[in-house]
């Protein structure tokens, strides 16, 4: 297990220096090749990126008001730690809206990933919180949905998020690196991001892509 001030310096250093193309070539390159999320995740504001460890949400429909409708999720939300991302798992369920402001705010953690959908976001944007969802809607989880359980494996995005995953998301997607995959794949990423950095100054100074690729072998 990585200690937490390190998770902290990897999800900064990811968050600083590298980008989610360039980490699914990294897996790609180990032969992990399903761990890109599904596209309709998207961020819910403009300059939404965010990296860290998966804490896992897992919710349900539901068709009343339970006597405690908000225990588990309470729960789920005072457990996150700095250096962690949430990622719930909501089995795509566009009955209600599981995260918003209040959430937000009350996190400790570096973002929140929702396989649903999430309202407050004009207030989310203020206090500059990433978030990425499948949708927008107002209403409140009450009466519609209902946290299950936390901190065991969901599914999100088309991914098997495991508690202790990377979760890596910019404007081009989300990411997710088996947690002992983590320090292997960023350092083959960062390497790849200096190569692209090289080649990219080469070709803005008149050099053919053919001969930037054969020294470099990035695209």
């Amino acid at each position: 297990m990585i200690e937490l001030s390190k998770q902290i310096e990897l999800a900064e250093m990811a968050e600083r220096e590298l980008y989610t193309a360039v980490v699914s070539d990294a897996l790609d390159q180990l032969g992990v090749r399903h761990q890109a999320m599904r596209e309709y995740l998207r961020p819910v504001h403009p300059g939404c990126v965010m990296a860290g460890w998966a804490r896992t949400v897992t919710c349900s429909d539901i068709y009343h008001i339970p006597e405690d409708p908000y225990g588990l999720e309470i729960e789920a939300i005072d457990s996150l730690q700095p250096g962690e991302i949430c990622v719930v798992g909501t089995q795509k369920s566009t009955r209600n809206a599981p995260w918003g402001e209040l959430l937000s705010t009350a996190s400790k953690a570096r973002g929140a990933v929702v396989d649903g959908l999430v309202r407050d976001i004009r207030k989310i944007e203020e206090i500059s919180f990433p978030v990425f969802a499948a949708g927008i809607k107002p209403v409140d989880s009450m009466g519609r949905g209902i946290v299950t359980g936390y901190n065991v494996p969901v599914e999100c995005g088309e991914v098997i998020v495991n508690p202790g995953d990377f979760v890596f998301g910019d404007h081009d997607g989300i990411i997710v690196i088996p947690a002992a995959l983590v320090e292997e794949v960023l350092g083959i990423a960062a390497d790849k991001v200096r190569r692209e950095n090289h080649s990219r100054a080469e070709l803005q100074n008149g050099a053919y892509l053919r001969d930037v690729f054969a020294k470099y072998g990035v695209l």
